[in-house]
């Protein structure tokens, strides 16, 4: 069962990100929006993206980053099968 993403109330949501204006509008906002383990989740699959894409082995990541081998898994499925989302960000800050 597929849910739709593209709706209203998301994009409601992307704006109020794009509109935030340094790291510590982020925090703020972020600590409101999401719970602590919602964010570290985030965070964590951010992190196995990067490791991936470094070419670092399943068991290098998971010791680095406490993810299970099904986050990690799931990290690589969408970075060989996605929308090329975690690609697009990683060549951007690398940029910076």
């Amino acid at each position: 069962m597929s849910k739709k993403i593209r709706t209203t109330e998301v994009d409601h949501l992307f704006d109020a990100i794009l509109c935030l204006k340094d790291k510590e509008e982020c925090y703020t906002f972020f600590e409101d929006v999401c719970t602590v383990n919602e964010l570290l989740s985030i965070s964590q699959r951010y992190e196995v993206a990067k490791m991936l894409r470094e070419g670092k082995t399943y068991l290098e990541i998971s010791h680095s980053t406490g993810a299970s081998t099904a986050t990690i898994s799931r990290v690589n499925r969408s970075l060989n099968y996605g929308n090329d989302g975690y690609d697009m960000v990683l060549e951007r800050v690398k940029d910076k």
